[in-house]
């Protein structure tokens, strides 16, 4: 009779769990028919392995790892996680019965509560993935900033649209002439994409990009060409920004340690420890800088032998395992000994701990017989300070393991992981799971729980039948059931791994010098598998701020990964960072940026290379920029810099758009422009050549140069003359050089169109620095001498002759000349005043910093000149309507003037009216461009900073930055805030920023005009303020003489001028490193003894 009620409830349970298995698979099958009902048709295409394995993980809420010993009244834990019977179980035994009693027990990870689709739980899957069509797979972002919100259309043209297009282009060519208009590409657009795409200015943009001849029509290889040009330079683009290198040599110092070293990490304070297995510790700066040693002292008579070493900041401590089957803590501040858990049942191989919650931690350490043991701690300082109590055995308070076991606040458990010696483990309170490994090939890694539902079924009543006797404990480890551990197979086990709850990912390394990449939820097969080490790994990292994994083999090789591509970006050998011996720790300080290398022999650090700025400070290339220039017709700002590069950013938000480099090779960038359509850009560089380019894609359409007397191109512009297009650009060579823009001519290269006569027989006699042109015919050049010339553009003779009163004339007692206070950087042309003529129409930002206003038909009058600050002036402009003038200076102080009605009419004394006035940058600011659709100004400087500003002097923003603003909205800006290198910087006045009132000075109220010649021969102009921070002072009579004969003919002052840009050593105030060197007295240098007497002669035997 028992035994037919035993069969009938053996019975009625598996109908139970097969009730609530259909259940489960029919709620999945539910889900699945929803999840296909909202996917596209399918399509007969071949499988594809998902790029990603990670899935939406969920499951019912779940109880703490502490929850269990925790008093009732404590307040419970809501976290969520997942399944572990939906995710291991069918993995390792196929078919196997679930076995758990809690449904939705976490094993690891888990997922926030808002993130719940359904209100069940259901099984991880990828299969889905492998139904979807190949165009939405997850793509790399189509720009090195990723993929915005709206997708461009040129980012959506795939390699089927490109066939589909290519027939599209032969049926829309009505004409039959090889060419498609606007219009008709129009239509090509929309039967390629029908209703999907509606963006009609995006197809506009598109063609005027690939349309950068302006003749109105596009064929098929242009269009190809455009494409291909636009995303090699993309790639190229996604690749720079993902260069890393490491400070080359290494930083490397002898080793104190005599001992293997077991351990290198860092402390709150940015301190390397370096531990070795006598227990000797040193100190060690961020910088490699050697501080002090200590020895962490045995009060037994033999020496212990650590095994391993962790910190425990929280309570100021650290604690050692040894090779006695010890866990000592010891005072982190004084080395003294405090307690230790004794008697042990293995020797503990590694060690780790970990800080749970207020006044609880965790503590594991594996052994030598593959066994993951776990101490879970409550009321840290107390049981710390009640084991401080016990007696001591060998001069420190000893707690037997029997005694912790039993303790109230402790719980101890012992797992059988794996078959080998421990060769890593750790413990993570994001996944609140234990991840280690070993050489074992079936257990090469696993991810369990600390506690599961192992314990609970071989001992249920463990926790209240606690005694003092050791039966109460376990002595044998129990295996965790596979609903509670992760396994991953890996062939020849694993040595070393490393985790990223951010990045989802797990890496491995080992014998088999694979770096492997696995999903922690998916253990059946690896994401990715990096190889080209030819040694065994010895350690990994993962940085998820730069998405980069490192990875050092046994050979001292070192190799950077990219986490995304899944590409080395670097490798470092042996004969490139010279450190010798043999590996013993490493450690990677994401503080700091370096990697700690501990060897037999050595000590040593690789620093990355990072640009040593302010963290508050963003920069907008990595080298001074050189020019700025706006795009009114794509919205687009473009910055150049000297490391040849071009940028393209948006105005509206700040994004990076588009870049290319190597412009004009390895020469600096110097000017910019565009042609009259704005689809084609014209750049000048230290090379001495111009290019023309079609800067959506960087294809360089055109060359222009001189056969000989090549030099450095400083100012360019582009006019139009009765339908003619010509391009004029000045600079070091002192002439005018006009080329022709003709795009019928096939040639690449192109030569000067024409040599003015007036330019080679009365030009100018020194460098050309700025040139200006103001319709309907006249043209102006500035030069480094001060001198201004204006010319009639249509036949090239020169109108007038200008010279400054205020121009130094470099006689003998005054040297300011040769610092460069006569060069006149920037000329503007008011054109809304070319009618008018009894108006000032050219300012000019020089000599000396003053502002002048030439009236330029009287032959040269000057109505007004003032100084903006007393720093020298750099560059200048103006809006279309000619009512407000930008000034900018060396020392990165801009101004706005009211120029609406000054000298209109006549010459005036008086400046004018100055709007606002702010600091936008600690040095010279190279560029200023106008932006009047948005109210914009933009500002370039050689800080390797582009900001945008309001009018007002309100900071937007610095491209670049990585928060995008929008312009529309003023609560994206920065303002209030300004850049903090300017609060920063000693010069910024606290008055500067958001000055609306002008500050009248003695320059500004003294500066006038002088009207008669007489007061003009009699003026003592002031001191010259030089273009630099630092003017160039000579006292020495004997210099100025020899400069006074002037002994060369060409090429003054190009030297001077590269002195600008010229990085000025750093006063870090301090003593020099001569002034730290440390002197000792030498002693008196004693008489030598008399030689001794001999009898033989001789003749060179000198007495003294």
């Amino acid at each position: 009779m028992a035994r037919r009620l035993l069969l009938s409830s053996n019975s009625s349970a598996n109908q139970i769990t097969q009730i609530k298995q259909q259940n489960i698979r029919a709620s999945e099958d539910y889900h699945l028919f929803h999840l296909r009902q909202k996917m596209p048709p399918l399509k007969a295409l071949k499988k594809i392995r998902p790029s990603t394995a990670s899935g939406v993980l969920q499951s019912n809420e779940i109880t703490g790892i502490l929850d269990d010993i925790r008093p009732v009244t404590a307040p419970d834990k809501a976290v969520v996680g997942l399944d572990p019977t939906f995710i291991t179980s069918r993995h390792h035994i196929p078919g196997a019965p679930i076995i758990s009693r809690v449904r939705g027990r976490q094993v690891h990870g888990g997922i926030p509560e808002n993130d719940f689709k359904f209100g069940i739980a259901r099984r991880a899957t990828i299969a889905g993935f492998e139904e979807f069509e190949e165009h939405e797979q997850p793509k790399r972002p189509s720009t090195a900033v990723g993929l915005s919100k709206q997708l461009k259309l040129e980012d959506r043209i795939t390699l089927d649209h490109l066939y589909r297009m290519r027939q599209a282009f032969e049926e829309a060519d009505s004409d039959g002439n090889g060419t498609l208009d606007l219009e008709e590409f129009k239509d090509v657009i929309q039967n390629l994409f029908g209703t999907k795409f509606k963006s009609v200015d995006q197809v506009t943009s598109l063609f005027m990009k690939i349309d950068s001849s302006s003749d109105g029509e596009i064929n098929w290889d242009e269009f190809c060409t455009f494409m291909q040009l636009e995303y090699a330079e993309k790639e190229d683009s996604y690749f720079r920004s993902k260069e890393t290198s490491f400070a080359l040599p290494a930083l490397i110092e002898n080793s104190p340690q005599r001992e293997q070293v077991i351990r290198v990490c860092h402390t709150v304070d940015n301190t390397f420890l370096v531990v070795s297995q006598d227990g000797l510790v040193s100190f060690w700066s961020q910088n490699l800088e050697f501080k002090r040693m200590k020895h962490i002292e045995s009060s037994s008579k033999k020496n212990k032998w650590i095994t391993d070493f962790a910190l425990v900041p929280q309570y100021n401590k650290f604690i050692i395992s040894t090779g006695d089957r010890e866990i000592q803590f010891f005072e982190l501040s004084t080395f003294e000994p405090y307690c230790q858990i004794s008697g042990l049942e293995t020797t503990p191989l590694r060690l780790d701990y970990c800080s749970t919650g207020p006044d609880e931690c965790i503590i594991i350490y594996g052994d030598s017989q593959g066994c993951v043991n776990i101490f879970i701690l409550r009321s840290m300082g107390e049981t710390l300070r009640n084991w401080k109590k016990m007696p001591k055995v060998e001069g420190i308070a000893s707690v037997n393991i029997d005694s912790v076991v039993n303790s109230e606040n402790t719980k101890f458990i012992r797992w059988k992981v794996h078959n080998d010696w421990v060769s890593q483990l750790r413990y993570y309170d994001s996944l609140r799971a234990v991840i280690s490994c070993s050489n074992h090939q079936e257990t090469g890694l696993v991810i369990g729980q600390t506690t599961g539902s192992t314990e609970s079924q071989m001992n249920p009543t463990n926790d209240r039948r606690k005694t003092a006797t050791t039966a109460a404990r376990d002595t044998q480890p129990r295996r965790r059931l596979d609903a509670d551990q992760t396994v991953f197979r890996v062939y020849k086990g694993v040595k070393t791994f490393d985790f990223c709850k951010e990045k989802n990912l797990i890496v491995t390394g080992g014998m088999d010098r694979l770096v492997r990449m696995w999903n922690p939820y998916v253990p059946s097969k690896p994401t990715g598998i990096l190889r080209g080490h030819t040694a065994p790994i010895f350690h990994l990292f993962i940085s998820p701020e730069d998405d980069r994994i490192f990875s050092i083999s046994t050979d001292k090789t070192i190799k950077v990964w990219d986490l995304h591509d899944q590409t080395c970006l670097l490798t470092v050998r042996p004969k490139a960072h010279k450190i010798r011996g043999d590996l013993s720790a490493i450690h990677y300080n994401p503080i700091s940026r370096g990697l700690a290398v501990a060897t037999s022999d050595q000590v040593a650090l690789l620093p990355l290379k990072i640009r040593p700025t302010s963290r508050e400070v963003t920069t907008t290339h990595k080298e001074p920029v050189t020019s700025i220039k706006y795009n009114k017709s794509f919205k687009h700002v473009l910055t150049a810099s000297e490391g040849s590069v071009c940028r393209v950013w948006d105005i509206e938000t700040g994004n990076h758009v588009f870049e290319f480099n190597q412009l004009h090779g390895d020469s600096a960038i110097t000017c910019m422009s565009f042609d009259s359509t704005e689809r084609r850009l014209i750049t000048g560089g230290r090379d001495g050549r111009l290019r023309i380019w079609n800067y959506n894609n960087g294809h360089c359409l055109r060359t222009l140069e001189k056969e000989k007397d090549i030099d450095e191109v400083t100012d360019l512009v582009y006019i139009v003359m009765h339908k003619n297009r010509y391009i004029i650009s000045v600079g070091w060579d002192r002439r005018i050089n006009v080329f022709s823009d003709d795009i019928d001519d096939i040639h690449h290269i192109q030569r000067p169109y024409i040599d003015w006569s007036d330019d080679l027989l009365n030009g100018h006699k020194e460098d050309i620095l700025s040139v200006a042109v103001c319709p309907p015919n006249l043209l102006a050049t500035s030069s480094y001498d001060g001198e201004i010339i204006i010319w009639n553009r249509i036949s090239g003779h020169i109108f007038c002759h200008i010279h400054s009163p205020h121009k130094c004339r470099g006689n003998e007692d005054d040297l300011s000349s040769l610092d460069g206070g006569n060069a006149i950087d920037s000329l503007v042309f008011l054109t809304k005043r070319s009618s008018n003529k009894e108006s000032a129409t050219l300012v000019a930002s020089g000599p000396q910093g003053y502002v002048h206003f030439w009236n330029v038909y009287s032959g040269g009058t000057l109505y007004s000149a003032f100084k903006p600050s007393q720093y020298g002036m750099c560059t200048m402009a103006t809006d279309s309507e000619n009512k407000r003038v930008v000034t900018a200076d060396s020392a990165g102080f801009v101004y706005v003037w009211n120029i609406e009605d000054y000298c209109m009419n006549g010459k005036t004394k008086k400046p004018p009216e100055r709007f606002s006035g702010w600091r936008a940058h600690v040095q010279a600011i190279t560029g200023v461009e106008l932006v009047e659709a948005y109210g914009v100004i933009l500002t370039s400087s050689i800080d390797c900073t582009v900001r945008s500003w309001t009018w007002e002097g309100h900071f937007i923003g610095t491209f670049g930055q990585p928060k995008p603003w929008d312009i529309n909205e003023t609560i994206s800006y920065q303002h209030p805030m300004a850049p903090y290198d300017v609060l920063v910087d000693p010069q910024t006045l606290p008055s500067t920023p958001m000055t609306t009132e002008p500050r009248p000075s003695t320059q500004e109220t003294t500066n006038g005009v002088i009207e008669d010649e007489e007061e003009k021969e009699k003026e003592i102009p002031s001191a010259p303020s030089s273009r630099f921070k630092d003017s160039l002072i000579i006292n020495d009579q004997e210099i100025a003489n020899e400069l006074k004969k002037r002994p060369w003919t060409t090429g003054m002052g190009k030297r001077l001028r590269h002195e600008k840009l010229r990085r000025q050593p750093r006063d870090t105030g301090g003593p020099s490193h001569y002034q730290t060197l440390t002197c000792f007295d030498l002693d008196d240098t004693p008489t030598l003894p008399p030689p001794p007497a001999s009898s033989i002669d001789d003749p060179l035997d000198f007495k003294v």
